[in-house]
């Protein structure tokens, strides 16, 4: 009788290489997102609640995804029991938690606190595959962190900022689904396509919004408004399209699509280039100029991000959703 052998275990990690095809989503991802919150935050400004807002920036981009969500369907009967948990459940924290906190967020303390505490999400990333691996992060990571968190302070521009407690755990709420955004992402695949994720998680996150405003939970608005934005006076629906369909369906589709391609640490740091995209949406649409140290900021910030780039190119990344 031969002695029984111990199973081998091989680690896994991320392409030795992130695909550039992946980083050009990702930061088309992030670029897609920016443009959200200058155009939304006049809505809410004319009396929209934010559920209405939501209701309809999330089920427009479902719907806008929705075809792959069906082509996945008809490819296997059984798509919908195999992964109908990993969709749910992206779509309450990557779809629904992240807006819904941060947003909650948002009317209890200033936006830049709000910011600054969601985009603890690469942060948190790497501390998180740090605890799974037991692989202790390169200088590179360690440094990059490091200047992308000093970066988006000067970024966010925390100059009178005062804090709230319940505002401040809203905000943490919206960092962790964040980062599990892009660590569900990252099991995206030949099996779960990225497309059909994303279109799923879309409309369960309408559809829990939906079901938060019938209840009472949440009040519901959508009084039909007019919006100056760039000095144009638009009705309420040109920029709630845009934000669906530009902004949100494509921000989501770019993004579960380059996640698996670079790796959730590196797709995370790309991310914060959506505070800097932010800011410049801010200044052509809403007039908000940057002051002098944001454009000191943006620069660490993009620093923080060549640096996990870097490391990445090494081939150290751990795979975190596995």
């Amino acid at each position: 009788m031969t002695a029984p052998t111990a199973p081998i275990v091989l680690p896994v990690v991320a392409p030795a290489r992130p695909r550039p095809t992946g980083l050009i989503l990702a930061v088309a991802s992030a670029l897609a997102f920016s443009s959200s919150g200058p155009l939304v935050k006049p809505l809410l400004e004319a009396g929209w609640s934010l559920s209405a807002a939501l209701v309809v920036r999330m089920g427009i981009a479902g719907l806008v995804l929705a075809p792959a969500l069906v082509k996945a369907i008809r490819r296997d009967p059984r798509f919908l029991i195999r992964h109908a948990g990993i969709i749910v459940v992206f779509g309450l924290t990557a779809v629904l938690g992240c807006q819904l906190l941060f947003f909650s967020a948002m009317q209890r303390m200033p936006v830049a606190v709000a910011l600054l505490i969601q985009y603890l999400a690469p942060v948190m990333i790497v501390v998180w595959v740090w605890a799974r691996t037991r692989l202790r992060p390169s200088r590179l990571v360690i440094g990059g962190s490091v200047l992308a968190i000093v970066g988006l302070v000067l970024v966010v521009d925390l100059a009178g900022a005062r804090f709230d407690l319940l505002g401040t755990l809203f905000a943490l709420g919206a960092a962790v689904c964040a980062a599990a955004y892009f660590v569900i992402s990252e099991r995206a695949g030949d099996d779960l396509p990225p497309l059909a994720l994303a279109a799923g998680g879309l409309l369960v996150g309408a559809l829990a919004m939906i079901l938060l405003a019938v209840t009472g939970v949440m009040p519901f608005h959508a009084p039909p408004v007019s919006v100056e934005i760039a000095g144009v006076t638009l009705p309420w629906y040109i920029p709630l399209l845009w934000v669906a369909t530009a902004s949100t369906a494509l921000g989501y589709a770019f993004g579960v699509m380059a996640v698996p391609r670079v790796g959730s640490r590196l797709a995370s740091f790309i991310g914060l280039s959506e505070v800097l995209f932010a800011l410049g949406f801010a200044w052509l649409l809403l007039g908000e100029t940057p002051a002098p140290i944001q454009f000191v900021g943006g620069g660490l910030l993009l620093a923080g991000v060549i640096a996990v780039k870097l490391d990445a190119d090494a081939g150290r990344i751990p795979t975190a959703a596995r």
